[in-house]
């Protein structure tokens, strides 16, 4: 799927303590909207990492590239920058980074 991803976001607050996650290899920083929504930015570096999800979420992939096998699923899925893909609420995910940084905007829904 494409993704639209803003430049930049207006009118947010963000808490300044960190989302860190395996040891530092994945670091993200949330968005807190006027409308109650929440997102976050954040950076994954090299490296094979396993998430759970509460909420669906829309990750965004704003630059770098990744490899996705979703829970169910048995092929990992490439994507790049302006690419984005759905994870349903209750379930999980592997993500892959094999060359430099992959940055990210994760919407939940």
């Amino acid at each position: 799927m494409s993704a639209s991803i803003p430049e930049k976001f207006e009118s947010v607050s963000v808490p300044s303590k960190a989302n860190v996650y395996f040891g530092g290899r994945v670091v993200s920083h949330t968005l807190l909207f006027k409308d109650g929504t929440k997102k976050t930015l954040g950076l994954i570096f090299e490296g094979s990492f396993s998430f759970g999800t509460e909420a669906s979420e829309t990750m965004a992939i704003v630059a770098g590239a990744c490899r996705v096998k979703q829970k169910g699923e048995k092929d990992f899925v490439p994507y790049a920058s302006g690419q984005a893909f759905k994870v349903p609420s209750h379930s999980s995910f592997d993500i892959v980074v094999e060359n430099g940084i992959c940055e990210y905007v994760c919407s939940y829904e």
